[in-house]
């Protein structure tokens, strides 16, 4: 199985004092970066969660938001802390006892101050905990997700491997017979050019140029690397720079063939094999 860079996955967790909320998403990149977003409450977890992706991926730009939204207390009678009520008001008569001028408490101070409707505190190691495990479960989404996309991806890179290989097996039987024919052509415009010249030497020369227009050796260097690209995509894994670095060797191949060809055939084949090559490689880059 291959994998694409490009996955999402979102998670939600309900807790003791709220909901926790989990959000991957990836594109493209040539190596693995992180970006976390994550609450203030959960900043500790953060080499954790590095630890956990790291074991999992290998490419890819990962966007990582993590937030908690607390609990809103319903049908239940609120009661106000009456100790630190009285806290306040000796501190708020202390204050001005000090400084006459200085604004009294305001109802709204007294109700938003920490801990006024009892303990509202987090426990932040427990939270962690629970947060790394519904971290845990978005990864499998978010494999899987890139699993889907990686598994569309392979289809299409195989659909144009086998119009390459049809390209290849087209062609290849017509090269011999029009080298052939190009071959004598030239050796008649020797001769008329060259009327006093023997014709055995001509046949040498003329020898001499057909080793280098042939592309036998590029058909068979392209077929031996389109078995490659195959046998990466079957196996599996992260094919990413290793699907890149052949196509590379493709692309130098066709270029070679459409530089050394003589007849149109070959160099309309060389001209499709870029521009498949071209669209394989656009899909490569989305690989691990």
């Amino acid at each position: 199985m291959i994998y694409s860079m490009t996955g999402y996955a979102a998670r939600t967790l309900d807790v003791e004092r709220g909901a926790l909320h989990i959000e991957l998403k990836s594109v493209n990149s040539r190596f693995l970066d992180f970006q976390f977003r994550v609450c203030e409450e959960l900043r500790a977890i953060e080499p954790a969660l590095r630890e956990l992706f790291s074991a999992k991926l290998s490419r890819g730009k990962l966007e990582c938001r993590i937030s908690f939204a607390a609990a809103t207390v319903r049908n239940q009678a609120v009661i106000l802390n009456g100790d630190l009520l009285q806290r306040l008001k000796d501190f708020d008569a202390q204050v001005r006892a000090e400084m006459p001028h200085a604004a009294p408490l305001s109802v709204n101070d007294v109700l938003r101050w920490p801990g006024m409707f009892g303990d509202d505190s987090i426990d932040t190691e427990k939270l962690g905990a629970a947060c790394l495990e519904l971290a845990r479960s978005a990864l499998e989404d978010f494999s899987a997700s890139r699993a889907r996309e990686g598994e569309k991806l392979a289809a299409v890179i195989l659909e144009r491997v086998a119009r390459m290989r049809e390209l290849v097996r087209e062609v290849e039987p017509r090269i011999p017979a029009a080298q052939a024919a190009f071959q004598e052509k030239v050796r008649q415009r020797l001769l008329e050019a060259m009327n006093t010249a023997d014709d055995e030497r001509i046949r040498q020369e003329v020898a001499v140029f057909a080793v280098r227009i042939d592309v036998a050796e590029e058909l068979a260097r392209l077929s031996t690397h389109l078995d490659e690209v195959e046998r990466v995509i079957k196996a599996g894994g992260s094919t990413g720079k290793r699907l890149d670095f052949l196509m590379q060797e493709l692309n130098r191949e066709a270029n070679t063939l459409g530089s050394k060809s003589v007849v149109t055939e070959v160099s309309q084949t060389s001209m499709e094999l870029k521009l498949l090559i071209e669209q394989i490689r656009e899909q490569v880059q989305n690989l691990e």
